[in-house]
């Protein structure tokens, strides 16, 4: 019998963490006492004069048809005017092309760039949808090892051994997605002039450019390597830095060329995103960062304790972030002990188990391509983080 779904889509992956979160949502939903680590999204309020904005702008009768595919002029120049004063990058317009939330920026990017038989390098642990999304282009991920004794952060050592002729670009994310690495800035300079030096295009992906914490400090790989000359893409949007994940406004910048591909395709795919979402867009940008500053503190005392509560627990060892919003810590020291009377050999297998005996909800490090790990994110409430983790030490120490 002929398959009914695509070869393509036959082999695209589901979101590992998307499939987490809803997981925990529906036990949560039918009365069980689940508590969350799988959610990449603050658990804050949208600020209010971003939701009074979209709340005027559904009064607004030119909101109501079609806008320009590459979005409304307004957001796009907000964009150009956020990006030089919070990385020092110079852009125009015309070289911004907004989108469906950040995940439809990374994909856009890499339908805009690359091609079957290209090679893609991605640092590891990556967030999972690098590698579906280069998949779709008919290109090929690379995974890129880095080492949790240098706080994984990529070395130009590690991309040097795992670039090929084929090689076409780098994903570049600093903070990281899932590990909280931030790239020292002397770092990303030597790894963008490895980049230039070698032809290699460069994805920077600085969704959570915001949210450091401590001595790190987050830079613009084009802004200090400009040898890359225009073989950049720097995708972001609104979604960490304003609490405004369902919100969905991303973007990607990138040579005219690039981005007039893009708005090609995108033209034929989705058009404009959600004009009022668009207009919320432009209130965001254009106020100041007070909210994230608040979610900052927050965040940075959770960071804190939640690493502090992992690095207690027998089997566990968690390096401590400097960025995002999430703990990556390596459980493989659990794997193959009795836990509540269930043995588990992998940590996909260990995630699974804690959900079902003590109801918390962690992401395995096997969809982060790197197996052992867990990812738990902190973005949400104090008293639930220290609960879910109290559950977790209860039960390796019942044994």
């Amino acid at each position: 019998m002929r398959a009914r779904v695509s070869d393509l889509l036959g082999g695209l992956a589901p979101s590992a963490t998307l499939a987490v979160d809803a997981k925990a949502k529906a036990m949560k939903a039918a009365g069980e006492p689940v508590i969350g680590f799988g959610a990449g999204e603050p658990d804050f309020p949208t600020p209010v004069h971003i939701v009074e904005a979209a709340a005027k702008a559904c009064y607004e009768p030119v909101n109501y048809k079609y806008t320009p595919t590459a979005g409304i002029l307004e957001l796009r120049e907000a964009i150009v005017a956020k990006s030089k004063r919070d990385s020092g990058l110079e852009t125009s317009a015309a070289q911004v092309l907004v989108t469906n939330g950040g995940k439809h920026a990374v994909a856009t990017a890499f339908m805009s760039v690359l091609n079957p038989g290209d090679e893609v390098l991605i640092p590891a642990p990556y967030w999972t949808t690098y590698p579906e999304a280069i998949y779709l282009t008919g290109a090929s991920a690379v995974p890129v090892m880095t080492s949790s004794a240098n706080g994984f952060r990529v070395t130009v050592e590690e991309l040097e051994r795992a670039r090929t002729k084929k090689t076409k670009l780098l994903v570049f994310v600093s903070p990281s997605n899932p590990s909280g690495a931030v790239v020292r800035p002397d770092d990303v300079a030597a790894i963008g002039a490895w980049a230039a030096e070698h032809d290699i295009w460069v994805l920077c992906d600085e969704i959570y450019e915001h949210l450091v914490y401590g001595d790190a400090r987050h830079v613009s790989l084009p802004v200090v390597t400009p040898d890359l000359g225009d073989r950049w893409i720097v995708v972001n949007g609104v979604a960490k830095t304003y609490a405004m994940t369902g919100w969905r406004v991303g973007w990607m910048i990138s040579a005219p060329d690039v981005i007039d591909a893009a708005v090609n395709y995108q033209s034929q795919t989705t058009s404009n995103i959600s004009n009022i979402s668009q207009r919320a867009a432009v209130a965001a940008l254009t106020g100041d960062l007070m909210a994230v500053g608040e979610m900052r503190k927050a965040f940075d005392r959770r960071r804190k304790t939640m690493t502090t509560m992992l690095n207690a627990i027998e089997g566990v060892s968690c390096v401590e972030p400097e960025g995002a919003f999430y703990c990556f810590p390596d459980v493989s020291g659990l794997l193959g002990r009795s836990l509540g009377g269930r043995v588990s050999t992998s940590s996909s297998e260990l995630a699974g188990a804690l959900l079902e005996t003590i109801k918390i909800a962690v992401v395995p490090g096997e969809a982060f391509g790197m197996a052992g790990y867990f990812r738990l994110s902190y973005a949400l409430g104090d008293e639930d983080l220290v609960e879910g983790i109290e559950r977790l030490a209860a039960l390796v120490q019942a044994g």
